[in-house]
């Protein structure tokens, strides 16, 4: 990853526990003029490791804080649900645990889902991600 690159998304179960980990890594810096951040969405857990890539455009991006808005209120969200890349889905479940599924639909064809358990503060992390993944867009 490229330096002071870092993951928009990264959902990761308590060190100890089931060890599942949902990630949009940025890999690289968009090219002058360039209008979208060439990322992957990475997912790991004790049985099945994959990586599906996606380019984020700042649409994307004001659309994944409406999700984190959404989430902050214990709604479920859909998010790059276009059709035409991997779409994430998040749904708040009982005492602070969510089901994550990342379905790459337009491609593969292959869904996985998962319940983690993020820490208590993760939206608020997820903003601050956010923030810094639209400087690394805006260059």
């Amino acid at each position: 990853m490229d330096d002071g690159l870092d993951d928009l998304i990264h959902l990761a179960d308590p060190p100890g526990t089931s060890g599942h980990v949902v990630a949009l890594r940025v890999l690289e810096r968009p090219t002058a003029g360039g209008g979208f951040l060439d990322c992957e969405f990475v997912v790991s857990t004790g049985t099945v490791t994959g990586s599906f890539p996606v380019g984020i455009t700042s649409f994307d991006l004001d659309r994944w804080e409406e999700a984190l808005d959404s989430l902050a209120g214990h709604r479920f969200v859909s998010w790059l649900d276009s059709g035409r890349t991997v779409q994430l889905k998040i749904k708040p479940l009982a005492s602070g645990a969510v089901g994550v599924s990342i379905s790459d639909d337009p491609s593969s064809q292959v869904t996985v889902s998962l319940p983690m358990s993020p820490p208590a503060d993760w939206i608020e992390d997820h903003r601050a991600r956010l923030a810094k993944t639209r400087q690394v867009l805006s260059g």
